[in-house]
């Protein structure tokens, strides 16, 4: 049975089908707003800035949270960081003053700060996706950094209480890119973030990014995108963990052993190499079946028996076998994937 679906049309499809739609984002921009307004107002002279997901563009439906950072100045900033005073009784002002402006609004609206490691953890008790259970925030009080470079952001679990970080870098880092590669990064971004969470979710969306900061730098179609991003992310993680891209930061974190991580990345990208293959040598069934190995539910299976089958006695008659690494035999054989079933 033949196929009219290229590896572009079956990819476009499928990243229309997680993109976040535009009544989402609306909702999700207007109660950050409401929230940076609040903050601002409890820190007189402060700035904020916006990261995660909706800032940096690659947002996937259903939209179930939003991130923001207010950053004090720097006189209201001096009682603050490491050797000095905590966050706490920032991050129970911005509790406080949530509460006052935003409660009649959402009258189930709850807030977390107790145990919280880093951000006020905001709970709207309303979602702004249909059928999801509720829509979070997350705020962060910053301060800024004494040599001028990024920030001290809270972490109650570590003895100074703050860390570096430069969130606001990175936001800028992502949107240059999007601009650079004409928004391919930023959908190629939704797909692996799609991988990801298919995959026992070995990374954090962060690091996901940060390793596509460093390979995908121009437009180029999404299946290109998605092998370039496997190759170089696969590499890089056999080398060490993905270190800050704004180099103020620590590595980045996984959420796996990185021997494993790089496994599920090895074989991602042989899956994608091997769609690539079979769509150039004329068979779209075999290339749809291996692409849907990568991104389960976003790419529909399909069945390349007859394919497989037609490419047989070629393979044979060639000294070759019938498959060969990830390739497919004669009927429908499915490769043991290093993330599991």
């Amino acid at each position: 049975m033949a196929s009219n679906n290229s590896l572009a049309s079956l990819l476009d499809e499928g990243r229309r089908k997680i993109q976040v739609t535009a009544e989402e984002l609306d909702e999700a921009r207007r109660r950050r707003r409401l929230l940076a307004a609040s903050v601002r107002r409890a820190f007189p002279g402060s700035t904020t800035y916006f990261n995660g997901s909706v800032a940096h563009g690659d947002a996937n439906t259903p939209l179930t949270d939003v991130d923001l950072g207010v950053v004090l100045s720097k006189t209201d900033a001096k009682p603050y960081g490491p050797g000095k005073k905590s966050a706490m009784s920032l991050m129970e002002k911005v509790r406080d003053v949530v509460h006052e402006d935003l409660d009649d609004e959402f009258p189930k609206l709850t807030i977390e700060v107790a145990g919280r490691r880093r951000a006020v953890l905001v709970r709207f008790g309303d979602p702004v996706t249909y059928g999801q259970p509720d829509f979070t925030a997350d705020i962060m009080t910053a301060i800024p950094h004494p040599s001028g470079c990024g920030l001290y952001i809270p972490n109650t679990k570590i003895a100074d209480q703050w860390d570096r970080a430069d969130p606001v870098t990175h936001t800028r880092m992502v949107l240059e890119a999007i601009a650079d590669t004409k928004v391919a990064f930023a959908r190629t971004v939704r797909l692996l973030k799609h991988w990801n969470a298919k995959h026992s979710k070995p990374m954090c969306s962060w690091n996901i990014k940060a390793l596509a900061l460093g390979c995908l730098d121009q437009p180029m179609p999404l299946i290109d995108a998605l092998q370039m991003f496997f190759i170089y992310a696969a590499d890089e993680l056999d080398k060490g963990p993905t270190p800050d891209p704004a180099g103020v930061a620590g590595d980045i974190p996984l959420n796996m052993p990185r021997r494993e991580v790089h496994k599920r990345l090895c074989t991602a990208r042989d899956y994608i190499d091997l769609a690539i293959e079979h769509e150039m040598d004329g068979r779209p069934l075999s290339a749809q079946h291996a692409l849907h190995q990568v991104l389960p539910d976003l790419i529909p299976d399909a069945d390349p028996t007859e394919e497989e089958a037609a490419r047989l006695p070629m393979a044979v008659g060639a000294g070759g076998t019938a498959a060969s690494g990830l390739g497919l035999a004669v009927g429908r054989v499915t490769p043991t994937r290093a993330w599991g079933i």
